[in-house]
């Protein structure tokens, strides 16, 4: 199997992603069924103090967030990325959606990759199509 470039790293947190393989691969059929081409992804799962910070600095916001994306590519077609993941608000959310913790991690995962495959979510309508994306790509995975 070919090693794909799509890398998990921990920040503050000590959190072990089961089927990181299997992960990766869902990651990458997601965006090759999107018409895109993976150049690096890396995902940096941290605490909320930690992701607050990135949030207070980068996007001038004084709150709490599941998640931070951000779009390094410089070619259209091709995913460059940094998406920065807080397991604290991970376990926080599964736990009020009543749903496991990998579901809900895995639904920030491809969330954040369709934002990089162009997918915005900060209109009614574009929300609606960003969670029939999640739910259509929650439902491809084979794991």
């Amino acid at each position: 199997m070919k090693k794909l470039p799509i890398n998990f790293f921990q920040e503050e947190v000590n959190y072990k992603l089961a089927d990181i393989n299997k992960v990766r691969s869902w990651i990458n059929e997601t965006i090759e069924a999107e018409k895109h081409q993976l150049g690096e992804l890396n995902f940096i799962l941290c605490t909320d103090e930690y992701l607050l910070k990135i949030n207070q600095e980068y996007l001038d916001h004084d709150t709490y967030t599941d998640i931070i994306t951000f779009d390094n590519s410089e070619e259209e077609g091709w995913i460059y990325g940094d998406i920065f993941i807080s397991i604290e608000r991970i376990k926080e959310n599964a736990k009020s959606f009543g749903v496991k913790t990998a579901d809900e991690l895995h639904r920030v995962i491809i969330h954040g990759t369709l934002h990089l495959l162009g997918y915005p979510d900060k209109s009614k309508s574009e929300k609606q199509l960003m969670t029939q994306k999640e739910d259509f790509y929650l439902g491809r995975r084979a794991f």
